[in-house]
């Protein structure tokens, strides 16, 4: 497992579908995956700090956490299938759950666990930058510091 760090979403165009981009921490991998547009806006506000006035349901997951006790103690990406990916929750508990990694990375945000990825997802499906491109990542983390969750709303 290879920790990762969550770069930030932006929508692809033509399709106009939110992507969450990954980078691995100690690598020059990338790994964009497609999520939909509510996880997008999910994990933009928790990247942003914004605070809506009710919980959103991932708030809630992490107040449930916090009420009982229990703490996510890693979100792992353990698997890409027919461009398909798949995460596991961990618990301190022990408990491990199937889960979405859009979901997943809303939550680790929102609770400040760390993101790791199984090297043979990066493998298959992560990107390296070679050193040239960097400024292209920094155009993009640019377009991250201005991008808002309204900007992934269904129109």
């Amino acid at each position: 497992m290879r920790e990762v760090d969550v770069m930030g979403v932006r929508v692809e165009m033509p399709s106009n579908q939110p992507i969450v981009l990954l980078r691995e921490v100690a690598g020059d991998r990338y790994l964009p995956i497609w999520i939909g547009a509510v996880e997008a806006t999910a994990i933009a506000f928790a990247q942003q700090g914004v605070v809506p006035p009710r919980p959103l349901t991932h708030d809630l997951m992490k107040d449930i956490l916090t009420a009982t006790g229990n703490s996510l103690e890693q979100v792992r990406i353990t698997d890409v299938r027919d461009g398909v990916f798949f995460a596991t929750l961990v618990f301190a508990s022990g408990a491990e759950v199937s889960a979405r990694p859009s979901d997943s990375i809303a939550l680790a945000l929102r609770t400040g666990t760390a993101i790791y990825c199984d090297e043979g997802v990066l493998d298959e499906a992560g990107l390296a930058v070679p050193v040239e491109e960097e400024d292209e990542v920094e155009r993009f983390r640019e377009f991250l510091d201005h991008v808002t969750p309204e900007d992934f709303e269904s129109t």
